[in-house]
């Protein structure tokens, strides 16, 4: 079985191409986002928020023997407790790298963590609209604060996420509900809307909707500033998805092999 740990648009894809190729694939993700994996026979689903001991739980009852990485970019915590358990298990760990849509021609503005993005974005002293989730407000609303612009945020239609927003005293009407990824239409509807000056957002990527969220910026004309990456470490990480399929597969052959050498007869 293989434990694939989903948070990007490619999970079900990844999960349908491991099912195909004869592998057992239990797809965890924390929220019940929708993943159209084709009802595949090989193909489990679990839904919800999974720590240390959690996942080394999930993981004994399935008898994983591989952990396939397909978390956000950004899921350091995430990403850190699946090496960890792996590490534990004494089984491999694979990851998948979404890869960057930016380019040098893009002239967005780097902020190497989500402190100094809010105080970059803040700066220049118009409204910002963040594009970068509910878990990390606090940096922005210090930085909206004292900078007196105004923040407007967009989250996902969560009670969690709005919950979020309004206990750190974000105002309802500053506040934009919807799942990506969005069309330069929809992102330049906001920024019209509420006459944003700087765009703040992650590096997520093609499928993350990145290139509309700059092309909106572009078209009304503020600037975006981007909250860098973290650094992975690089090995076991692919950016290619034939390339994680293969070395899944070239994993998990030896075992297979030699159970099938143990039932051949004499």
């Amino acid at each position: 079985m293989i434990l694939l740990l989903g948070g990007t648009s490619e999970t079900a894809a990844l999960a349908v191409a491991l099912a195909h190729a004869g592998q057992d694939v239990l797809v965890s993700t924390a929220t019940d986002i929708r993943l159209d994996t084709g009802n595949h026979p090989r193909i489990r689903r679990r839904i919800g928020m999974l720590d240390t001991e959690g996942m080394i739980k999930t993981a004994g009852e399935s008898r994983v023997r591989l952990i396939v990485d397909a978390l956000h970019p950004y899921a350091e915590s995430a990403r850190s407790t699946a090496r960890q358990v792996a590490a534990r298990l004494g089984i491999p760990y694979l990851s998948w790298l979404r890869p960057s849509s930016l380019t040098p021609e893009d002239g967005v503005i780097f902020g190497q963590d989500h402190e100094t993005a809010a105080g970059l974005a803040c700066s220049f002293g118009h409204t910002v609209f963040l594009t970068t989730g509910s878990r990390r407000l606090v940096p922005y609303v210090h930085a909206a604060e004292r900078a007196k612009v105004d923040l407007v945020v967009r989250v996902l239609p969560y009670s969690e996420s709005l919950k979020a927003c309004l206990d750190i005293g974000i105002p309802p009407n500053r506040i934009v509900t919807g799942r990506g990824p969005f069309s330069v239409e929809d992102n330049l509807g906001v920024l019209q809307r509420f006459q944003i000056g700087v765009l703040v957002t992650k590096d997520s990527g093609h499928a993350g909707g990145l290139p509309a969220k700059l092309e909106a910026a572009r078209v009304h004309g503020c600037p975006v500033v981007v909250v860098q990456r973290p650094s992975v470490p690089m090995e076991g990480a692919y950016s290619d998805p034939e390339e994680l399929l293969k070395a899944a597969v070239t994993l998990l052959q030896p075992e297979t092999a030699s159970t099938s050498r143990g039932n051949e007869g004499p």
